[in-house]
């Protein structure tokens, strides 16, 4: 029998890792300079605590969590997103006392089980920040800023930010009485269990993929008209400061995210390379998860980003430079040439360079084959001649240029030429 990868899951190749340092290592250089540290939470944790944070009627809880039982009888989940175990570590090592703001960042993989697409898999991976401990407009621009550079970073240029309010429990309250009234006759001819999940949280309407529960939303003025006061300007606030921070954004009514801890700012960014599926990341303020998960209330704001949907991206924009290609290949003319050939190869990849050399012994002919399949762009050719002179060949692969460097400068000029 041979054994595949599970459906809804994907191998990183070798020849495709360094897409994968490319993101991540953007990802840690650039919250670096913003001060983020990073958190490392458990792969998986209590279901219910996923639960009490995500809502008993969201599609994650009903429909997308990896559960099983360990050996002491227990229920637990592979963790279907990120800010619910930070939150937890965060009240288990008291990581933001009162008065304290906290910044931190994650990559981690995510489990949920849905319908394999491009972008959407069951088990995929994501970069995220959450900024905990300021109810300031400020940190929810700092972060969404944060989100935009990090695309911009990478090269993916056409991303926007859209962005919505949710308001606080009075908008949202009235809010919800405003869907139920526009949609009672839509949910007159549902099915029990669908009217019951939305009476539960109006809210999910909105989020809804059925073809007519979306033209009904189209009739429904949108949430921002239900702002308070106080929530309204706000939002305001977070817009000047994403136009002083020349940051790309839009205002979005339609979007309320798919989880129930979330209040006010709501966001995500898309890119027009995605099709159908067209948002790279989402996030937003989410005040009340902490004091959901027995703590004190703790005003917070976080994002999570897709990995695989941002190398979606970087594929079909054509962004990867170098890859996996070494930067220069030793070949070993004759026997005699081993010993120096492998004191070479140590110091270029002491001074950085990526370096390649033959270890089986093989012909001249055959090492310059391998060296062309490589990809890099240049061979350094050490037989006879070069070892009585104390010299190096350096060959341009795919060309006839070549020419005579003495060994002691030899690392000094492939420098000069990476």
């Amino acid at each position: 029998m041979r054994y595949q990868a599970p459906r809804g899951t994907e191998d990183v190749l070798p020849q495709d890792s360094f897409k994968w340092l490319k993101v991540e290592s953007t990802f840690r250089e650039l919250t670096r300079r913003y001060g983020y540290l990073e958190l490392r939470t458990p792969t998986f944790e209590d279901t219910d605590l996923f639960v009490r944070t995500s809502g008993e009627t969201s599609d994650i809880v009903t429909k997308e969590m990896y559960n099983f039982k360990d050996k002491g009888d227990r229920s637990m989940t592979l963790k279907p997103e990120g800010t619910a175990p930070a939150m937890r570590a965060l009240l288990e090592h008291n990581l933001c006392p009162p008065g304290v703001v906290t910044r931190m960042s994650y990559i981690i993989p995510i489990f949920r089980y849905g319908r394999p697409q491009k972008g959407r898999l069951r088990e995929a991976h994501q970069v995220g920040l959450e900024l905990v401990g300021s109810p300031s407009a400020t940190a929810d621009a700092e972060v969404i800023e944060i989100t935009v550079r990090f695309y911009e970073a990478l090269g993916i240029i056409d991303s926007v930010a859209m962005l919505n309010s949710l308001g606080r429990e009075e908008c949202r309250a009235r809010y919800r009485e405003a869907i139920l009234q526009y949609a009672a006759t839509f949910l007159a001819g549902q099915p029990l269990e669908a009217r019951e999940r939305v009476c539960k949280n109006p809210l999910r309407l909105l989020d809804s993929k059925d073809p007519d529960a979306i033209e009904v939303c189209k009739t429904i003025p949108p949430i921002t008209e239900y702002l308070e006061d106080e929530s309204r300007a706000r939002f305001d606030r977070i817009q000047q400061l994403l136009t002083d921070a020349d940051v790309r954004y839009q205002i979005a009514p339609e979007i309320v995210r798919g989880l129930d801890y979330y209040t006010e700012t709501v966001f995500e960014v898309l890119s027009t390379k995605l099709g159908g599926q067209s948002s790279l990341c989402g996030g937003g303020r989410y005040d009340d998860l902490v004091k959901e998960l027995g703590g004190p209330p703790t005003p917070s704001v976080g994002v999570a980003m897709g990995i695989e949907r941002a190398i979606i991206v970087m594929d079909e924009a054509g962004l990867w430079e170098g890859g996996t290609k070494p930067d220069v290949f030793v070949v070993q003319a004759t026997e005699s040439a081993f010993d120096t050939c492998q004191w070479l190869a140590r110091k270029l990849r002491a001074a950085g360079v990526a370096t390649m050399l033959d270890i089986d012994g093989k012909s001249m002919k055959s090492q310059l084959r391998q060296a062309d399949k490589s990809g890099a762009p240049f061979a350094l050719i050490l037989g006879e001649d070069e070892l009585t002179k104390e010299s190096v060949q350096l060959k341009k692969l795919g060309s006839s240029e070549q020419e005579e460097v003495p060994m002691a400068g030899i690392v000094q000029r492939v420098l000069e030429l990476k």
